[in-house]
């Protein structure tokens, strides 16, 4: 592995990394132009859902002059129409009559609770035992993964608007879920060498310095039945400074290709939104240097709604991540969570969208998958639509399923043209369930459970 630096110096190569929150917005948002009261619904907004940003994203990817509909800023910033006007002008009164922190933190709870803070189950399900004793911060959803939240990693070098786990950033203890016990979950990887990969996330892993890092990543080198480890991470978008200037850059790369070293694969799962965020040439050089540890970079994104929902965006990025060495994994659809009806892209035009965009790409790109959604029985793929005995549907089949027996079976669903999610799609063609509604398996330990109602 080489740690020198092949890049032109620029001035986010030596910056200092400093967030920004909720306290910063007025000021923040004021230089897009808008007025108070815009500027106070934005606040309002930022009570319910949580907010951080970092100088390299405000200063190096936003488009001042084209906010608020530049992509990265609606990325990164709370928009006034996320949430009911009702919620939001309630909030904003009680801020601009500068009511208590309690009374607004209250009311910002009760809107919370109405935006389904536990997608997929993701808080509630798939928590194994060792010992009969439940294991927070870890989920086995499928028997081969494991997935494993570092405490230290539940936060992010800045929040995505569209994130799944918002829920876990507002400060409620009963909505994180987060783990520093390593000798607990190699222990359980033990009694289960079915386990041929673990996955950490977050958060954001990223956002550990190495020697954090570290303690969470070489205990998992002396299971012999773990194959591969995954780092899911926005911090090449977001952060990349974090593998090329940050003190403990080189240390971390030696980490990295100590993984590769030991026989095991590390997959670097990189989440890229927009082709912007992969224009810095400074994110260049962390991909490289990634690359030369023997570290695989594997990218993915959801398809979010006035961020990258057209099938040119998506070939620019799966182009330009091919030419950089990386692989273009998933292609993913907006969990049924947070401001969902703000982001989610209706099924018919999701697929339409992939496949344009993976018609207009070579062969080397088409290791992508998707439209893909994470449910509760497992990672959905929208195949197609097709018109069978006169009724038009959906094809789909499972890419994971708790039920192993489900993976790669197509199934079929009533087209449905406003159709955002698994759970809005009926059976089609005289079915009266869908084969993730069968009876699950009754022993202990069963992967498979019923769906949402």
């Amino acid at each position: 592995m080489s740690l020198t630096h092949d890049m032109a110096p620029q001035a986010s190569a030596g910056r200092r990394f400093r967030a920004y929150t909720s306290k910063h917005l007025d000021e923040l948002t004021a230089r897009a132009g808008f007025g108070e009261e815009e500027r106070l619904a934005i606040r309002a907004v930022a009570t319910v859902l949580p907010f951080r940003v970092n100088s390299y994203v405000i200063d190096e990817l936003i488009d001042w002059d084209a906010a608020p509909d530049d992509p990265i800023y609606r990325l990164t910033f709370p928009q006034a129409d996320m949430l009911p006007e009702a919620d939001v002008a309630r909030i904003a009164d009680l801020l601009r009559k500068d009511a208590p922190r309690q009374e607004i933190n209250r009311v910002a709870s009760e809107v919370r609770a109405r935006l389904n803070p536990h997608p997929a189950g993701q808080l509630q399900l798939n928590l194994p035992k060792m010992d009969d004793e439940p294991m927070p911060g870890v989920q086995h959803k499928y028997p081969e993964t494991v997935l494993f939240f570092p405490k230290q990693g539940q936060t992010c070098h800045s929040y995505c608007t569209y994130c799944f786990r918002w829920a876990q950033f507002v400060g409620e203890p009963d909505l994180k879920m987060a783990s520093d016990e390593i000798d607990r979950l190699v222990a359980y990887l033990r009694q289960h060498p079915e386990v041929t990969g673990v996955l950490l996330t977050g958060g954001d892993p990223m956002i550990m310095g190495e020697a954090v890092l570290r303690r969470y990543i070489e205990p998992l080198l002396e299971v012999e039945t773990l194959e591969s480890i995954r780092i899911g991470t926005k911090a090449l978008a977001y952060w990349p400074q974090r593998f090329v200037t940050d003190p403990d850059a080189d240390d971390t790369l030696r980490l990295f290709e100590q993984v590769v070293n030991s026989g095991k694969n590390l997959a670097f799962m990189a989440h890229f939104s927009h082709p912007r965020e992969l224009e810095p040439d400074i994110v260049r050089e962390a991909v490289r240097r990634i690359r030369d540890t023997g570290a695989v970079i594997r990218t993915q994104a959801p398809l979010i709604r006035t961020i990258n929902d057209s099938s040119e965006t998506w070939a620019t990025m799966w182009r330009t991540q091919v030419r950089l060495g990386m692989i273009p994994y998933y292609m993913f659809v907006e969990r049924d969570t947070g401001p969902q009806d703000y982001f989610a892209v209706p099924l018919a035009q999701a697929y339409e969208i992939f496949r344009k965009a993976y018609n207009s790409v070579s062969g080397l790109a088409r290791t992508v998958r998707g439209p893909s959604m994470s449910a509760t029985p497992g990672k959905v793929c929208v195949d197609g639509i097709t018109e069978i005995n006169g009724e038009k549907v959906f094809m789909l089949h499972f890419i994971q399923a708790r039920n192993p027996e489900l993976v790669n079976r197509p199934f079929f669903a009533k087209y449905d043209e406003k159709a955002v999610w698994l759970f809005d799609l009926k059976p089609a063609l005289g079915a009266t369930r869908f084969p993730y509604e069968e009876e699950a398996p009754s022993e202990p330990g069963a992967l498979v459970d019923t769906p949402h109602p």
